[in-house]
């Protein structure tokens, strides 16, 4: 080796040594119990919904509407993870067959009502206000 190739082999070394690579150091931090739980529920509620959209009642109910399934999914998938629990929130609340149940508790208390002013006679424990 010739006098110029050492000097550049010290003068790296040198410059190596002096200047530090920038290499970011290593980092650990404790994490919360309630991100991983946020996390895992995330995964499991988006789970959820492709579940109902997997349901053949759920999929022609959408495609009634003019909705495909892949459209679907991919609405889905494009949801933040906020709007994902909101929405698998929203389902689990709501009752099952609850249109059902809500007309069938208006025309009882509808029937109810004529049948205590005196139009019909339907229910035997009410008392008519006309006679």
């Amino acid at each position: 080796m010739n006098t110029f190739e050492k000097n550049l082999i010290r003068f790296l070394i040198v410059s190596l040594c002096y200047f530090e690579l920038p290499i970011a150091p290593a980092q650990a931090a404790m994490i919360s119990t309630y991100s991983v739980a946020a996390a895992n529920q995330s995964g499991s509620a988006r789970q959820r919904l492709q579940r109902y959209l997997e349901r053949e009642d759920v999929r022609a109910g959408l495609e009634k509407n003019g909705v495909t399934a892949a459209a679907a999914k991919a609405r889905v998938d494009a949801l933040s993870d906020d709007e994902v629990a909101t929405v698998a929130g929203k389902i689990d609340a709501l009752p099952a067959g609850g249109e059902f149940i809500g007309a069938l508790v208006f025309v009882f208390v509808l029937l109810l009502i004529t049948d205590i002013l005196g139009f019909t006679k339907v229910y035997s424990f009410t008392r008519p206000v006309k006679k």
